[in-house]
């Protein structure tokens, strides 16, 4: 049967159940999802983070021994709990990138080597894309098409999205993304990893406007953005002062607000020039509180609605692989090479489609 034969297949008879695998850095995602029934029966991840605090950072190698490590019992322990049994599987779907190459071969391999023992397709997915779709598993979703903010440890971009595989970027960071920028300030203040919810957390204790940072680029009048300035705006600041509690806690205040108000201003740039009424924030970053507070001020003054998948659904996870799995199969778009396979490190989201 030829390849095009295959797929098309596929398409007519799509798999009802989808494993779901993540394991493009530091966190092991599994998920089931019910594409019949269009809902996700489960998932479960584990986070490297205690084992990396010591390094201040991660590891890849040690990121990729400990996928192998936990992959299959989070897999089964998963199955086990939702009552389904390995045959049933319809398709497997896993992150072929962007990541951490030995990451992304864990996943791979177990993917495509599970696959081939069950007869059944495995689907390499855009880890953004998965980060883009996840909003889909909330019980409030977007309709397409709409604006998404991809604010990440390794992304900041906006991207038009018309439906699945149909993504314009529309700006993009020049330099360190909003997250990077969050875990590099947080060690200029002496703050362990991961750097981000440290930092988000003492800027709590912060007094608002002790501290006056720059907002790169927010005036540009594109939707480009820039942040590596705005931390060495920050390691100018601390460089020669007294690092006392109350001093740190509000520069962490200041830097949070810098962000935030550079994130809310090219976001509602973003609507006003799309014309569109839907948000749709993704990504790590996409959980802090300040942001989401500012985004729904702004969306309710200018008349546009922000949309977030749960907190858990932030962070990496299986559950929004499968379900970018399942969506590309309903939308007929094409699938892995069930008979090899590699992997992305660098993938453009736009060429995705």
């Amino acid at each position: 049967m030829s390849r095009n034969s295959e797929r098309a297949k596929l398409y007519q008879n799509p798999p009802v159940l989808i494993l779901g695998i993540e394991t493009s850095c530091d966190e092991t995602g599994v998920a089931l999802y019910d594409a019949a029934a269009g809902r996700l029966l489960g998932h479960v991840v584990h986070s490297q983070v205690e084992m990396h605090q010591a390094y201040g950072g991660v590891v890849p190698e040690l990121a990729s021994r400990d996928h192998v490590r936990r992959l299959v019992p989070l897999a089964r322990g998963l199955l086990a709990r939702t009552g389904r049994e390995v045959a049933e599987l319809g398709a497997i779907a896993y992150t072929q990138g962007p990541g951490l190459v030995g990451a992304l071969l864990v996943g791979a391999s177990f993917a495509h080597a599970l696959a081939a023992a069950l007869g059944v397709p495995a689907i390499g997915i855009h880890h953004l894309e998965g980060h883009l779709l996840s909003p889909l598993l909330s019980s409030r979703r977007p309709v397409f098409p709409f604006v998404a903010l991809l604010v990440s440890g390794g992304h900041t971009q906006l991207m038009r999205v018309a439906g699945v595989g149909r993504y314009e970027l529309l700006g993009e960071t020049q330099d360190d993304a909003a997250g990077e920028a969050f875990d590099k300030t947080a060690t200029l203040l002496g703050l362990g990893y991961p750097g981000g919810p440290a930092l988000s957390k003492l800027a709590e204790h912060g007094h608002a406007g002790r501290h006056r940072l720059p907002r790169p680029m927010i005036a540009s009048g594109d939707l480009e953005f820039s942040f590596s300035g705005l931390k060495t705006a920050v390691l100018l600041l601390v460089k020669g002062a007294d690092p006392n509690e109350q001093f740190r806690a509000d520069v962490a205040r200041a830097f949070q607000d810098a962000i935030v108000e550079v994130l809310v201003a090219k976001c509602a740039l973003a609507m006003e020039r799309t014309g569109l009424t839907q948000l749709v924030v993704a990504g790590g970053v996409g959980a802090n509180r300040p942001l989401r507070a500012a985004l729904d001020a702004r969306g309710k003054s200018q008349g546009f609605d922000v949309i977030y998948p749960e907190p858990e659904l932030c962070t990496d996870n299986g559950a929004m692989i499968a379900l970018a799995a399942a969506l590309r199969l309903q939308a007929g778009l094409a699938v892995g090479n069930a008979h090899g396979f590699t992997v992305r490190p660098r993938w453009d989201l736009a060429a995705a489609g």
